[in-house]
């Protein structure tokens, strides 16, 4: 299944916890269709001390959202995303502006 968002878009969280927070998408997992988004959607983790983390204490990690829960920024705003092909190769493009993305 082709997925409209890559690594390194940013994205606006459109619900949830986290909802009208924006960040850069970090990593995609498009059997789970989720994103990991820098900063948001944060779990904490309880370490004990280790070489790593000699003092030990609370570890936080942004965890996955939902695809359907980010929408794709376009010149700083929200738009839904279309495929098209240009000389051969599929193309992405914002439905609000109807420029190409990357």
């Amino acid at each position: 299944m082709k997925l409209g968002i890559k690594k390194d878009d940013t994205v606006l969280v459109i619900t949830g916890d986290d909802k009208g927070k924006k960040g850069r998408v970090i990593e995609v997992d498009r059997a789970k269709s989720r994103v990991v988004v820098e900063g948001l959607n944060l779990n904490s983790k309880h370490t004990k001390p280790n070489a790593k983390n000699p003092q030990g204490g609370i570890v936080k990690t942004p965890g996955g959202i939902h695809i359907s829960n980010v929408q794709l920024l376009s010149d700083n705003k929200p738009t839904r995303i279309g495929r098209k092909d240009e000389k051969g190769k599929a193309v992405r493009y914002s439905k609000k502006t109807g420029k190409n993305i990357d």
